[in-house]
C-alpha cells in the first residue's frame, strides 16, 4: 500500500486476472520459502504517524505542505490530509540502539515540527486526535489526493453496498453512519518490525499475538473520538469498523473482518498469505503490467506484487511482511497495534517492551501459545483495549489477573532477560522498562491522562469543544518535553 495504484476503479476482467495472479504468485512464494536464503538479521525498525493541527489545536488539512516543506522522503503521506507518516531506518537493538532510536526521533520530529510551522501547522503524536469533528468527516478534502486512498475508499464503500456504519459502546455511546472511509484517517499508529527467518516467523508472530493484549493496555491512548469517551484504544474498534468490507448480512455468516486479529496460531508464514488469497476479496487488483512495474530477474527473489499488494489490504494487528530486497529477501513481523505517542521516550519503551518479551517468549522451551486458547488472546486483546490497565486477562499458570500485575510481575521481567539476551547495554534495559514500571504501577497511561484531564477540564466549567482543545494544547506541551506520560501533571 506504501506504493501509489494507476487507476481508482477495476474492471471484472481485471479483477478475474489477478485472482489468476494471486493463485500462481502463493504458489511461487510457497516454492520459495522451501529453498531460499533469507537475511536474518535480526533488525528493528519503526514508523510513527502524525496528527497535523492548526493553531487552535483542530485538524490542519494541509499535509502537501507540509510534506514539500520537510523534504525527507523518510515522511510520506497518510490517507487523511491531517497526517504524515515518519519512518525510522532498520537498526540493531544491541548495544546503543534503543537510545540511538529515540535520539534519531526525536531529531526528526523536531525538524518535521520546524517545517510544518512555516505551513502553518502543528504536530501531536496520539492515536486518535481528541479535536476530530463530525464535519471533518465529511469534509469534501479530508482525504490525501493519491489515486490508492481513492481506489481504497472507493473498493470497500463497492464491497459494503451501503454507507460505513460506526457503532461503539464504551462510557459514551457512538452510533454514526459516514459515506467514506473517513474514520479511518483518525486511527494514527506506531507499527514495530522485526525481521525474523523463515523458520522463526511463526514463533515470532505467535508471540506477538499472545502479548498483543497487555501491550496494548500499557500504550493506550485513545480514548476519545468526536468528543465522546468511548475505548482506552478506542483505534482498535474505530479502525475494524471503518474499513469493514462487509455488509451486515455477511457479517451476521460469520465472513471475517478486513481488520482481523485472527483466528488461529501458525506453524509458517505461509499460513498467513495463503489466508490472505483464499478468504478476502482483492481490494486493488492490480496486476504488476498495470502498475508499470519490472517483471522478475532470473537468479533474484520473486517480486511478488500481487501477493505482497494484496497483503496491505488486509489489516492485521500482527501482519506478515516478505520484503524481496535486492540479492536477498528477507521477512519480518509488522506489530501494528500500538497508537502514536504519547512522547518520543514512550514509544522507545514500548518498543523495548515488545522486542524483548517476544524474543523470550519465542524461544521458550514450552511456548505460552501451547497453553493459551488462541480466543484466550483474542479476548484478552479486546478486553484491554476497552480498558487500558484496568483490564483483566487471563494468563496460563496465573488465571485471571489484574493486567497491570500481570505486566509488573511477569512481563516486565520477562522483557529485561529478552532485552539483555539481545545484547541491550544494561542501563538502557534499567532506564526503558523503569519507565513502563512507573506507568503501570500509576496506572497513568496516555488514556488516562485523556480521560482524566478531559474530565477536570469540563468540570470547571468548559464545554466538551473547549476542552478537546484545551486537552490537544496541553498534549502538546507535554509531548515535546518528551517528559514519560506517567509524570504528566493532570489538572
Amino acid at each position: 500500500m506504501g506504493d501509489d495504484v494507476s487507476s481508482a476503479t477495476y474492471s471484472r476482467q481485471q479483477r478475474t486476472r489477478y485472482r489468476r495472479r494471486l493463485m500462481e504468485s502463493l504458489e511461487t512464494f510457497d516454492r520459495y520459502l522451501s529453498g531460499a536464503t533469507f537475511q536474518d538479521t535480526g533488525s528493528i525498525g519503526l514508523e510513527v504517524e502524525l496528527n497535523l493541527v492548526d493553531a487552535t489545536s483542530r485538524p490542519s488539512l494541509r499535509n502537501a505542505s507540509v510534506l514539500d516543506r520537510i523534504a525527507d522522503p523518510a515522511f510520506q503521506t497518510e490517507i487523511g490530509a491531517y497526517n504524515i507518516e515518519m519512518n525510522y531506518p532498520v537498526t540493531m537493538i544491541a548495544g546503543r540502539g534503543l537510545a540511538d532510536m529515540e535520539a534519531g526521533l526525536r531529531a526528526r520530529l523536531n525538524h518535521a515540527e520546524e517545517r510544518a510551522a512555516e505551513a502553518r501547522a502543528g504536530i501531536v503524536m496520539v492515536g486518535i486526535l481528541p479535536t476530530i469533528t463530525e464535519q471533518l468527516l465529511t469534509d469534501p478534502d479530508w482525504m490525501s489526493p493519491e489515486t490508492r486512498y481513492e481506489a481504497l475508499n472507493l473498493s470497500i464503500l463497492a464491497a459494503r453496498g451501503e454507507d460505513v456504519q460506526l457503532d461503539i459502546q464504551g462510557e459514551d455511546d457512538l452510533q454514526l453512519y459516514t459515506e467514506s472511509v473517513s474514520p479511518e484517517a483518525a486511527c494514527t499508529s506506531v507499527q514495530l518490525h522485526v525481521q525474523v527467518s523463515p523458520s522463526g516467523f511463526a514463533s515470532a508472530w505467535n508471540a506477538s499475538q499472545v502479548l498483543a493484549g497487555p501491550q496494548v493496555a500499557l500504550a493506550a491512548n485513545s480514548p476519545h473520538f468526536l468528543g465522546r469517551r468511548l475505548w482506552h484504544e478506542t483505534r482498535v474498534v474505530l479502525f475494524h469498523q471503518a474499513i469493514d468490507s462487509r455488509p451486515p448480512e455477511m457479517r451476521a455468516q460469520g465472513v471475517r473482518p478486513r481488520v482481523w486479529f485472527g483466528e488461529r496460531w501458525i506453524t509458517s508464514i505461509f499460513d498467513l498469505f495463503e489466508e490472505n488469497v483464499r478468504w478476502f476479496p482483492a481490494l486493488l487488483p492490480e496486476l504488476r503490467e498495470d502498475r508499470k512495474l519490472p517483471p522478475d530477474v532470473p537468479g533474484r527473489p520473486p517480486r511478488l506484487h500481487e501477493l505482497r499488494l494484496h497483503n496491505g489490504t488486509v489489516y492485521r494487528w500482527n501482519r506478515p511482511i516478505y520484503d524481496p530486497g535486492v540479492d536477498e529477501a528477507h521477512l519480518r513481523v509488522e506489530n501494528r497495534l500500538l497508537p502514536a505517542g504519547p512522547t518520543v521516550a514512550d514509544i522507545v519503551a514500548n518498543a523495548a517492551f515488545y522486542y524483548g518479551v517476544v524474543h523470550v517468549m519465542r524461544h521458550s522451551d514450552r511456548p505460552l501459545w501451547s497453553r493459551m486458547a488462541f480466543s484466550t488472546a483474542r479476548e484478552n486483546f479486546e478486553q484491554c483495549a476497552k480498558y487500558g490497565l484496568d483490564a483483566q486477562v487471563y494468563w496460563p499458570g496465573v488465571g485471571d489477573v489484574p493486567v497491570d500485575e500481570l505486566i509488573v510481575r511477569q512481563l516486565l521481567p520477562m522483557a529485561e532477560t529478552g532485552l539483555h539476551q539481545l545484547g541491550v547495554d544494561p542501563d538502557l534495559v534499567a532506564h526503558y522498562l523503569g519507565i513502563l514500571r512507573d506507568r503501570a504501577k500509576s496506572g497513568q497511561n496516555g488514556a488516562r491522562w485523556q480521560l482524566d484531564t478531559s474530565a477536570a477540564l469540563q468540570a470547571g466549567g468548559m464545554d466538551r469543544d473547549e476542552a478537546m482543545r484545551e486537552l490537544v494544547r496541553r498534549y502538546r506541551k507535554h509531548m515535546h518535553a518528551n517528559l514519560p506520560v506517567h509524570e504528566w501533571p493532570a489538572p
